[in-house]
Order: structure tokens, then C-alpha cells, then sequence
């Protein structure tokens, strides 16, 4: 006959089968909740990804300047406040090195290794095409403060959010300035893309709204990036266009222009988008830079309030005083991006770390919610083709005029009227 072990052993059975089943439970736990896995925290920790090395990294610095300011600023105000406390902020960056693919491996060791509660998202828009299914893996929410290109929100990623309106949204605004706002209008437009997303989105722009005035395309190529633009110009030069444009970011534009001074070509005004208002176009290219035309939705001229910069005017000066140099519309929507992830926490009362529920929840609050910043307003559209993205702000046509932005399209918002013909380089 079997004798019944004895209720010591029974109880030592059954603690062994508690502690490894919530030990186990433990390590199922992992990113889909950090609070369950028993991590404490007293602040945000939000990852950075952008790129701070190769090709981009004026456009990576100027995305950092913003996040920074943003961090900066709001950690000197005691935090994001979430009911009655408040939590400071800790930004934890990874390079993406100018590339998709390093962008998506930065992002997944940022994420499994820091366990960040939240994402400010990259410079460019290959790299943010990159690292939004890494984002839609983990469950982690992303607000990219630069990218623009219309690709990334067709894909209708659940996890990532944009503060700039797409480039097919804004791109046509100085074409339909150089179309209706100067005489003689027009006839003619050269268009060069660098082969990425966000640089063929803008090429693509140009052609679609130069068609629709009835501007004559003599010209489309879409190049590699590293291209050298000398033969490419020259080619351009024998076309003689009214117009010279081209969709890349400020590296490809400043050697744009560069070429087209040696080659002693002077069109009758160029068109740029991103990039020549940052300020390494401006200084590097000096004078060189004046009466260049672009698309832009925010400039240090417009007049928008909020409770933590105060006035588009005090947080121009803001920047100004900490980085020394005049901020562009990138470097505005990066600050404005840790601002609506600070609002959204607040309306679902998220504390650190957050969990997965709270992630998804904090999903929701960015669909649901409009924050009006310095910036201008922001709210995310939820269904269409710019799905996630800001859609609410108006485009804006800038020029250049002394190394400042300045409006002058539309009609009914211009500080200044355009300069066109614009005065030739060897003249300035």
C-alpha cells in the first residue's frame, strides 16, 4: 500500500509550481507590458531615431534640434504632467546612419534593449518607411516630426503618426504662386528627382501641379543620389527653362546651385522644396541662396500660441538663443511633436513605463485629439490616403530674400510680392 507523501512535500510541490508559473508569466510579459514585468519608473524614456551620421545629417541635426528643444523645455517646466504629478522626460537616440535598413535594425535594438514608452521618428522618409512595421511589431507609437513623403501613409501603419502634411499636399503651392501671381507667367519648367521617397514624391509634385497650369515639362529625370548634377545641367542649360526644379534635400540642392554657377546657368527663378530653409543651405550658400523658391506650412512669421513655447515668436527666439541659428519648419514640427504626445498622455492619464494597453490606448488619444501648438493646429486624419498625417495646415510658397523665409504666396497671406525673374548669381 502506498503511503500518502507528507503535506510539508505537498506544500513545497505546490509553492515550486507557483513561483515558475509566475516566473514563467514573467518572461511572456516582455514589451507587451513593462509595468507587469515589474519595471519602475519615474519618467518617460522616448526614443530618438534619426540620422545623426551619413549623407543626411544636416537634416538629422536639424530634427535632433527640435526634439531637443522640445525635451529641454519641457523638463525645465517640471514635465509632462499627468494628473496632479508630473514626469520628466528622457530621450534615449539611435542612429539610423542615413539608411532604411540601419534605421530598422537601430530601431528594434532601441526598442527591445531601452524599452522606450514612445518614438520621435526619423529624418527622412525611406527611413521612416523602414522602421514603421518594426514599430507595428512591438506596438510602439511613432510621431516623425520631418518625414513627407505620400507613400508612408497609404500604407496605413496603425503606429505611426506625422506632423507635416504629406509633400503631395503642399508641393503644388509655389508652381500655382509662379502661375498666377507674376507676369509674364511661366512657360517652361525643368524638374530633377533624387531616387528616394520623399525626393520623387516632390518631383513628382512639381510635374503633376506644372501640368495643371499648363507650364511645359521640357524635362524629367529621376537620378541616383551621389549623382554630379554638372553634366545633368549642362544638358538643362541647352533647354533654357523659365523654371529649374528640383525634389532632393539640401545637400543635392546646394550642389544644384554650385553647378549651375559654374556652368553660368541662371533660370529665371528655382524651385526647391525641403531643405533651403534649414540653416546649412543658407550659410554655405550665402548669397548664392537669395530668391530661391519653396513649400513650406510654417515660418517664423506666423502667429500661433501655446502654454509651453508661448508664441510662434517666443519660440523662434527660444531656438534661436539655444542653437544660433533661425529655426525652419522642420525643426518646429520636431517640437511640436513631443508637445502632442505630452497631450495624448495626459487625456488617457498614461504614468511611465507604459504598457502595452496604454500604448494602444495612447494610439487612440493621437487619432482622436487636436492640439493647437505653436506650430499651428494638429490633428491626424484616420481614414484616406494621409492616414495619420496632419492634413490641417495651409501650404505656403517662401522665398529667400537676405537669408530669410519669407511668405509670399498665397495671395491672401504674403508678407511680400515674389521676385521673379530673380536677379542672376554673378550679379549679386
Amino acid at each position: 500500500m502506498l503511503k500518502k507523501p507528507p503535506l510539508i512535500k505537498i506544500s513545497l510541490i505546490t509553492a515550486i509550481v507557483f513561483v515558475l508559473t509566475a516566473v514563467l508569466a514573467g518572461c511572456g510579459a516582455g514589451a507587451k507590458g513593462q509595468k507587469e514585468a515589474g519595471e519602475a519608473r519615474d519618467y518617460f524614456k522616448v526614443g530618438v531615431i534619426t540620422s545623426l551620421s551619413g549623407p543626411e545629417v544636416y537634416g538629422g541635426n536639424v530634427t535632433r534640434r527640435g526634439y531637443d528643444l522640445w525635451a529641454e523645455t519641457v523638463n525645465a517646466k517640471g514635465g509632462i504632467k499627468i494628473g496632479d504629478k508630473s514626469y520628466q522626460v528622457k530621450l534615449v537616440y539611435a542612429d539610423d546612419q542615413s539608411d532604411p535598413t540601419a534605421g530598422a535594425d537601430a530601431v528594434q535594438r532601441m526598442i527591445t534593449s531601452e524599452k522606450v514608452d514612445f518614438i520621435l521618428g526619423p529624418y527622412t522618409s525611406g527611413v521612416t518607411m523602414a522602421v514603421a512595421p518594426i514599430l507595428e511589431k512591438y506596438k510602439i507609437p511613432m510621431i516623425t516630426g520631418s518625414a513627407e513623403s505620400p507613400l508612408i501613409w497609404k500604407q496605413k501603419f496603425k503606429y505611426t503618426f506625422g506632423t507635416i502634411p504629406a509633400v503631395d499636399l503642399t508641393g503644388s503651392s509655389p508652381i500655382s504662386t509662379l502661375a498666377k501671381d507674376v507676369q509674364p507667367a511661366p512657360k517652361s519648367i525643368a524638374i530633377i528627382g533624387v531616387n528616394d521617397p520623399f525626393s520623387k514624391a516632390v518631383a513628382d509634385a512639381f510635374k503633376a501641379a506644372a501640368e495643371k497650369e499648363g507650364i511645359q515639362v521640357v524635362k524629367y529625370d529621376i537620378v541616383p543620389a551621389g549623382t554630379d548634377f554638372t553634366p545633368l545641367i549642362s544638358a538643362i542649360k541647352g533647354l533654357a527653362p523659365d523654371i529649374l526644379a528640383v525634389g532632393g534635400h539640401e545637400k543635392e540642392h546646394m550642389e544644384v546651385v554650385k553647378a549651375c554657377k559654374s556652368l553660368g546657368f541662371m533660370p529665371k527663378v528655382f524651385l526647391m522644396h525641403y531643405g533651403i530653409t534649414t540653416p546649412d543651405f543658407i550659410k554655405n550658400l550665402g548669397k548664392d541662396s537669395d530668391f530661391v523658391m519653396g513649400a513650406a506650412v510654417w515660418t517664423p512669421d506666423v502667429n500661433y500660441k501655446d502654454e509651453l513655447f508661448g508664441s510662434t515668436k517666443d519660440y523662434v527666439q527660444l531656438s534661436k538663443n539655444r542653437w544660433g541659428s533661425t529655426p525652419d519648419y522642420t525643426e518646429a514640427a520636431c517640437s511640436a511633436t513631443g508637445e502632442i504626445f505630452a497631450a495624448a498622455l495626459a487625456k488617457i492619464g498614461a504614468t511611465p513605463p507604459l504598457s502595452e494597453e496604454e500604448r494602444d490606448k495612447l494610439v487612440q488619444a493621437l487619432e482622436e485629439i487636436q492640439v493647437d501648438t505653436f506650430y499651428g493646429p494638429i490633428k491626424f486624419a484616420t481614414e484616406g490616403n494621409w492616414y495619420h498625417n496632419n492634413t490641417g495646415l495651409k501650404p505656403l510658397t517662401i522665398q529667400l530674400m537676405n537669408g530669410e523665409q519669407v511668405i509670399v504666396g498665397p495671395k491672401d497671406v504674403r508678407a511680400k510680392d515674389p521676385v521673379y525673374p530673380v536677379p542672376p548669381l554673378s550679379a549679386r
